[in-house]
């Protein structure tokens, strides 16, 4: 998990590569969407803007095709952040919603307004005891500009 304080410093880092732009595309567009609809730009991004409290998950989640992008607006959470391969597989991978579930223990952080946050596809995720949290959640695909299976 690559863990950012700033979206100034996503922005920097982050500057160059079509799926970058449109990042930065869907974030400039909050003011323009409503609160847990999905809005997609092009077949590479589809995002967010989530305001309900977190669900205290029991398992990691893990993709393959997309990564996760999560920009804090206010409030606060805790992710913990655990390889793959030290995790037990509970519900195998599913091609259709992208996602896989496993089990066991890892590295918590505390994020807070401001961060930026990418969940790697080698490592699987969940999310716990946030607090007043209002993010933006990006699913962005690992190919460059478009899927290459169309």
């Amino acid at each position: 998990m690559i863990i950012l304080n700033t979206l100034e410093d996503f922005k920097q880092i982050y500057r160059a590569g079509k799926k970058w732009q449109r990042c930065i595309e869907a974030i400039n567009n909050l003011e323009n969407i409503k609160p847990n609809i999905f809005y997609s730009i092009g077949d590479s991004l589809v995002y967010r803007l989530a305001e309900d409290p977190v669900n205290n998950m029991d398992l990691f989640e893990g993709n393959r095709r997309y990564f996760d992008v999560h920009y804090y607006l206010a409030g606060q959470e805790t992710v913990e952040v655990a390889a793959k391969n030290e995790l037990t597989p509970e519900i195998a991978y599913s091609d259709e919603t992208d996602r896989e579930f496993l089990r066991g223990q890892g590295v918590k952080h505390q994020l807070k307004a401001g961060n930026v946050i990418i969940c790697e596809n080698h490592e699987a995720h969940r999310f716990s005891q946030g607090k007043d949290v209002k993010k933006v959640i990006l699913k962005v695909t690992i190919e460059e500009t478009y899927f290459l299976n169309k």
